[in-house]
């Protein structure tokens, strides 16, 4: 039988997870012992149903029940969050996983995570956490004061909420980025879009950059391997951009699934048109995983047709993930084409940015530096 981590234990078994996420137990016999938080963004309806309003699925949910994502409870008529404070991950990433690669570079993100997601891809890259239940993963409870503690330990420059789906610990995210930002601290996620524009303006207030994953350009793709709709993320990366804060889209690219280049050139002009040119791209490369074993990693060509398309339709800055060492990774000024920065996996190695703008010819370069 395990027992309930302490938060010394926790932290000392996390940092040396190499992976830099983890602490997933399959079948605990007994797990550990947790309080449930009042939710936020639900209404009650009648005979003790709620309606939750924190996601597109707007599920309504029976007394005794779960929502969607399996992480909110129903319990006589109100409804609670299963996860909030209940940390199954945290390490202290450089910025550039998530990825971020205009938000303050070579600085380090301590990262957390529960259970949890509001999805359900396929191709889950953290499926360890993201697809099972609260009960079945190692937690420690922590508060949010103790998160920015430890951030501020570690000399973390942000926190990022990332690994599974922060969505669905909003309220934990709320309440932590708030008190961090009050410390100075930044706050980053790491998110699939999929939430509806209410707590979404709530988060905006506190955050200062967003990584979304767009998953694909069409509705059939969510429909079939994710699990989920497109039309409410793209109305996220809308809402993200009039809130000025700082966007980055990751598109994983899955051989013959959603590598057509019709698909990825409509993205591309959606992108240009909606959110404008300086937005960041990242083409990631894909490795079978989860329930997607069938297909081959991505063929490098792949990405590089994918990275020529959008730089010819106009967007800036454009790149390649899951490529280590390849050129795609680095930044290049948008006015004279020099590297001005450097990348080898998460590593920065060259950096000509200056208080902003390019060391070489001056231009400003989109992105928050300092």
């Amino acid at each position: 039988m395990q027992d309930e981590l302490t938060r010394r234990s926790f932290i000392k078994k996390s940092a040396v997870l190499a992976s830099g996420w983890g602490l997933a137990a399959n079948g605990l016999s007994s797990p550990p012992k947790y309080k449930p938080v009042e939710a936020r963004y639900y209404q009650k309806l009648e005979n003790k149903t709620i309606q939750c309003n924190l996601c597109p699925w707007q599920c309504v949910v029976e007394s005794g029940k779960l929502g969607h994502c399996r992480v909110r409870k129903n319990i006589n008529g109100t409804y609670y969050s299963l996860v909030y404070g209940r940390i199954a991950a945290q390490h202290n990433d450089p910025i550039e996983k998530k990825p971020f690669y205009h938000f303050l570079p070579t600085t380090n993100a301590f990262s957390i995570a529960t259970a949890g997601c509001n999805v359900s891809c396929k191709f889950c890259q953290n499926w360890e956490l993201a697809h099972r239940d609260p009960d079945e993963i190692f937690f420690a409870v922590l508060k949010p004061e103790e998160i920015v503690r430890l951030a501020k330990q570690q000399n973390s420059r942000s926190i990022a909420y990332t690994y599974n789906e922060p969505t669905i610990f909003t309220e934990f995210m709320l309440d932590t980025s708030m008190m961090a930002k009050e410390q100075g601290i930044r706050n980053v996620v790491k998110s699939n879009g999929f939430i509806n524009k209410k707590p979404l303006l709530d988060l905006c207030k506190v955050l200062d950059a967003y990584s979304v994953d767009l998953k694909a350009f069409t509705q059939k793709y969510y429909s079939d391997l994710v699990g989920g709709r497109l039309a409410p993320v793209l109305d996220s990366l809308v809402t993200l951009k009039s809130q000025d804060v700082w966007t980055e889209i990751v598109y994983l690219v899955v051989p013959t699934l959603n590598d057509d280049e019709k698909e990825i050139r409509d993205m591309v002009q959606w992108i240009r048109k909606e959110l404008g040119e300086d937005v960041p791209l990242h083409f990631s490369r894909f490795y079978p995983k989860y329930r997607l074993r069938n297909l081959p990693p991505t063929p490098v060509t792949t990405l590089e047709k994918c990275r020529q398309i959008a730089l010819d339709s106009g967007l800036h800055y454009v790149y390649m993930g899951n490529v280590p060492g390849h050129s795609g990774g680095n930044t290049t000024c948008p006015n004279c084409k020099k590297m001005i920065l450097g990348r080898v996996g998460y590593q920065v190695f060259e950096n000509h940015i200056n208080q902003g703008t390019c060391e070489f010819c001056g231009t400003p370069i989109a992105g928050v530096w300092k």
